[in-house]
């Protein structure tokens, strides 16, 4: 009898796991080996029938003075099994990324971004403008050069719709990546975090929506049904020098032409930017490194915020101090009111978008109020003022009107 008490002894040691988990025992003399199986229950009645054939075999003890085994339910498959008993595999390990990183004030975050801002609404003017010029010449196949500028901006912005890698580490936890891909619930989180981030708020609302230009393309619409869009003088001529904005009279057949190749050539060539965009961080993804967030805080957020004031202070003294007075109206003053246009999209898109989700309703309001002012600022250069009698109040007038039309409803707009 006492043979019989160790072998159940034996039996119960078996089956007692603290783990809730299989561990292998290994064999005695003369046992047979089991294989393993994740379920306890199944294991359990398999090491109770061993241990009740063993006590018959060798202590002849009846099997009616047990009780009956239990039934064994039905098997679960794989998956149901992973879901009700998590294992280490599918546990996230690693420590979440924000216990890693200093805490950040919500004035210090918001300080940051109006200087990413500021900075990336004038760096963007700049490009803009530079565009432009650099797309008006002689014999140019196009004569609306802002569509250049709209293709490159929506090419930066597709850049950096679809690009994971440089704001991965800004993410709070670790995202894992399979053949360079993500999820998609996770390509939503790390979207998330992205437009929360300064540096992404400065290169996407800053200067890709300062690049772009929705006022300054609905202004070549109306110039091109009214036959007055300028272009570049691309013949030789005797006399005085002809001026761009000079046209020969068309039939009105000719304005809807002109209408329709402006407004498809600016929306195909866009999109088109922008998908050339999402493939090119594709095709970069394995080379594109992530930022730091430490290096951004302690590096780089500094010295942005002391160029972002101080290029808008500096804009504003040349304005009011001019090198040469031509600069004031090509320049000067878009760069002095490409700030105020910037931060005005933002905290209205900020404020209105969510008020919609499935339609851009802020992004729309802008682009309606800053083609309106655009508008306004056009017609104004091209009337007498009361009080000076002056076209558009004289040169300093118009180059103000020039400046909010390039500045302001420059950046307050985007396509």
């Amino acid at each position: 009898m006492s043979r019989t008490c160790r072998l159940l002894k034996r039996s119960s040691l078996r089956i007692n796991n603290k783990n809730d988990g299989y561990r292998p025992i290994p064999p005695q003399a003369g046992e047979t080996r089991h294989r393993a199986v994740p379920n306890n229950i199944h294991i359990a009645q398999k090491t109770l029938n061993w241990t009740i054939g063993h006590i018959m075999h060798h202590a002849h003890v009846d099997i009616s003075a047990f009780p009956p085994p239990p039934t064994q339910p039905p098997r679960l498959s794989t998956s149901t099994r992973r879901s009700q008993n998590p294992t280490w595999d599918n546990v996230d390990k690693s420590p979440p990324r924000s216990s890693l990183l200093p805490p950040t004030s919500c004035l210090l975050t918001e300080t940051s971004t109006i200087s990413y801002l500021v900075f990336f609404s004038i760096f963007g003017t700049l490009a803009r403008l530079g565009t432009q010029w650099i797309t008006f010449y002689p014999g140019a196949p196009i004569t609306t050069p802002v569509l250049w500028a709209n293709m490159a901006g929506s090419l930066v912005m597709g850049f950096l719709t679809e690009d994971i890698n440089l704001f991965l580490t800004h993410h709070s936890k670790h995202i894992p990546l399979q053949n360079g891909e993500i999820s998609p619930s996770d390509r939503t989180e790390l979207m998330k975090t992205k437009k929360s981030t300064p540096l992404y708020i400065g290169l996407a609302t800053g200067f890709c929506g300062s690049y772009t230009s929705f006022s300054s393309f609905a202004r070549d619409i109306f110039l091109a049904l009214s036959n007055d869009l300028p272009s570049p003088i691309s013949h030789p001529y005797t006399g005085p020098a002809p001026s761009p904005s000079s046209t020969n009279s068309r039939h009105p057949g000719y304005s809807v032409e002109s209408l329709l190749a402006v407004i498809l050539s600016t929306l195909a060539l866009s999109i088109a930017g922008f998908l050339v965009g999402t493939h090119l961080a594709s095709a970069l993804r394995p080379y594109i490194p992530s930022l730091a967030p430490r290096i951004l805080k302690k590096i780089l957020h500094p010295i942005i915020l002391l160029l972002g004031i101080g290029c808008w202070i500096g804009a504003v003294l040349l304005a009011i101090f001019p090198p040469h007075n031509k600069w004031r109206g090509e320049v000067l003053f878009a760069l002095v009111f490409a700030p105020l246009g910037c931060l005005l999209r933002h905290y209205t898109s900020l404020l209105m978008n969510p008020l919609v989700p499935t339609f851009p309703l802020g992004t729309f309001t802008v682009n309606i109020f800053g083609t309106a002012v655009e508008a306004m600022c056009y017609s104004l250069q091209h009337v007498g003022l009361a009080g000076s009698g002056l076209v558009g109040g004289g040169v300093v007038g118009c180059q103000v009107l020039q400046g909010v039309q390039d500045g302001f409803c420059g950046c307050l707009t985007t396509v």
